[in-house]
C-alpha cells in the first residue's frame, strides 16, 4: 500500500506561482514513476505533468502548462513536487499526485495506481 500527501494549494492571482508538494510512503519511492493530475468542476481529471523514476528525472508535461510548470523529485525525501509558475485562472482545480507501480512513462489517470487525496488551487483573474 502507497500513501501520497499533498499540500501548497492555495489561492494566488493570475500570474503567480504555487508549489506543490507530495509526500510518498509505503513503497521504495525511486522505483516508480509519479505524476500530477487536476481535475477542475465538472471535467474529467487531467494528465499534467509526470517523471521517471531514479535520478533520470525524464519529465512529460500536457501541452496546457508546459513551459509554465515544472515536475520534480527528491527520492531521499520520497517526495514529488509541481512548481507552477505563470498561473492563469484555467488552472484552477483540484490537484492530485499519483503513483504508477511501474517505471515506463503513463499519461492517463488509469495507468495509476494510488492517489492523495488532493489540494485546491483557485487562480483569480
Amino acid at each position: 500500500q502507497v500513501q501520497l500527501v499533498e499540500s501548497g494549494g492555495g489561492l494566488v492571482q493570475a500570474g503567480g506561482s504555487l508549489r506543490l508538494s507530495c509526500a510518498a510512503s509505503g513503497r521504495t519511492f525511486s522505483y516508480y514513476v509519479m505524476g500530477w493530475f487536476r481535475q477542475a468542476p465538472g471535467k474529467e481529471r487531467e494528465f499534467v505533468a509526470a517523471i521517471s523514476s531514479w535520478s533520470r528525472g525524464t519529465t512529460y508535461y500536457a501541452d496546457s502548462v508546459k513551459g509554465r510548470f515544472t515536475i520534480s523529485r527528491d527520492n531521499a525525501k520520497n517526495t514529488v513536487y509541481l512548481q507552477m509558475n505563470s498561473l492563469k485562472p484555467e488552472d484552477t482545480a483540484v490537484y492530485y499526485c499519483a503513483f504508477r507501480n511501474r517505471q515506463t512513462m503513463a499519461t492517463t489517470a488509469g495507468e495509476y495506481d494510488y492517489w492523495g487525496q488532493g489540494t485546491r488551487v483557485t487562480v483569480s483573474a
